[in-house]
């Protein structure tokens, strides 16, 4: 059930994914008919939300239990009184899930429209208040107080300011303006703060700005398999090499209960701020971010023995995280991708650059986990195979947990290789609403089943380096 448009790409980009998802392998495999029915369902899943949000509890502070708790009274005063369940994961134990409401076809459009930028928009629908930043237009003679219906510019072609906008724009709900028109675009410079309080949104989410902030993490499901999937123990030395926004380091300092090393990089300091905020706001002292370019982490001179940053010696770290850069087109909810192909394919070399300075800093018998939030195979099947190819001291290993589902033909790598790589394919399961009798009708085990498949699209590969020179 398609409520959103399917995701809009620019020609050359759709021409080039046709192609990924039309592959060879892919046809033989599957059949071109099936091979097309998945693709078109992934374009329409990629517009719409995930049907759940997932946060994780920070264990280092409080049990699952008590966040549980708190967050079920949170989001009954949220949605007032509306008994939505908070589901804790039987094979990730450190997150809750939360059924996503929508989409709700029966609310009334307002005369009255606000406009919101994409990335904007997508917050919204994915339980967020409208801030000023993020609005683009409001209708003239708006004051605070007045009802209005929200929606998103999702090609970008809204001028600021402007009285009204006749452009594509998607219904996202609406909501009680906080500051009126001119408040919002006042002369002397950008307000900040909340512009429009969401009250009936089209996707019913709870909202965590401010919410248990110590407590939990805001993070999708796959993202959170990944640093279970590094394992990473007590005492080791750990290195996340492209951390930001740290959702990822903060996790692997917490399974290693703060003891232990975990360097964190990025080579934009503004992210490695906030790193260190989140790892202060979430009391974790054994992580050290810095600010560094992780293509150029590898120290080839003698280092001070006392030097705790990047450049590092050859085979530093037992175990390492590469979440690599990348096009991000398993990011949910997206309904126009606005990169170009030269963009979407300058991603591959940049992620071999970074591959290859973690392989020489791992030690040997360590382990190294591959990740992205994207649904290309050049990102991800073909990046395996290159590793394997190129690094013969690399071997594949299993994964554990293994939630998503094998990886995608097209890379030339064998159906046992496939096996132990983890895709997670938003278009696994069918495109469904969820309203509250439905949900009261499911259940857990189907609820369970459902949050693992219908969250981002994302990839992992674990490799373990072999003793052998």
């Amino acid at each position: 059930m398609s409520f959103f448009p399917k995701i809009a790409f620019q020609y050359e980009v759709e021409e080039y994914l046709t192609k990924v998802f039309r592959n060879n392998e892919l046809i033989t495999a599957l059949g071109t008919e099936e091979a097309e029915n998945k693709y078109q369902s992934l374009l329409s899943h990629l517009s719409h939300p995930p049907a759940f949000t997932s946060v994780r509890v920070n264990t280092h502070l409080a049990s699952v239990k008590h966040v549980k708790k708190l967050l079920f009274e949170e989001i009954q005063k949220q949605f007032k009184g509306l008994r939505v369940p908070v589901l804790e994961h039987p094979k990730l134990q450190d997150i809750l899930l939360i059924p996503v409401i929508g989409p709700r076809q029966d609310l009334k459009q307002h005369a009255s429209e606000v406009i919101v930028g994409a990335q904007c928009g997508y917050a919204v629908l994915r339980g967020a208040h409208v801030y000023v930043p993020g609005i683009v237009s409001i209708s003239r003679f708006v004051k605070a107080g007045d009802l209005v219906s929200v929606y998103s510019d999702i090609e970008g072609k809204c001028k600021r300011g402007a009285k009204e906008f006749n452009g594509v724009k998607v219904f996202l709900g609406n909501g009680i303006s906080e500051l009126s028109r001119s408040e919002i675009f006042s002369s002397s410079g950008p307000l900040k703060g909340l512009g429009i309080r969401m009250i009936e949104p089209v996707y019913l989410s709870p909202s965590f700005d401010n919410v248990l902030p110590s407590y939990l993490f805001l993070q999708n499901l796959p993202s959170v398999v990944v640093s279970h999937i590094l394992n990473p123990q007590p005492g080791e030395k750990i290195l996340d090499m492209c951390a930001a926004p740290g959702g990822k380091t903060t996790h692997l300092a917490t399974l290693m209960h703060d003891q232990g090393k975990v360097i964190a990089m990025d080579k934009i300091a503004n992210k490695v701020k906030k790193i260190k905020q989140n790892a202060e706001l979430l009391q974790l002292n054994c992580i050290k971010a810095f600010c560094y370019d992780g293509t150029k982490a590898l120290s080839v001179e003698k280092r001070e023995d006392k030097q705790e940053g990047p450049p590092f010696l050859p085979e530093s770290f037992d175990r390492i995280l590469l979440d690599a850069p990348c096009s991000g087109m398993g990011q949910r909810p997206n309904m126009s991708y606005s990169s170009t192909l030269k963009e979407v394919t300058s991603y591959q070399p940049l992620q071999r650059k970074l591959f290859t300075v973690a392989v020489k800093l791992l030690k040997p018998g360590g382990v190294l986990v591959y990740s992205t939030c994207t649904i290309t195979l050049s990102e991800n099947e073909e990046q395996v195979a290159w590793a394997l190819k190129t690094f013969p001291c690399l071997q594949l290993h299993p994964q554990e947990p293994h939630i998503g589902g094998e990886g995608m033909k097209g890379a030339g790598l064998s159906l046992d290789e496939l096996k132990l790589l983890q895709r997670f394919d938003p278009s696994a399961v069918t495109l469904q609403g969820m309203d509250i009798n439905s949900l009261q009708d499911s259940r857990e085990d189907d609820l369970i089943s459902l949050a693992n498949k219908d969250c981002i699209g994302f990839f992992i590969a674990k490799f373990i380096k072999s003793n052998s020179k």
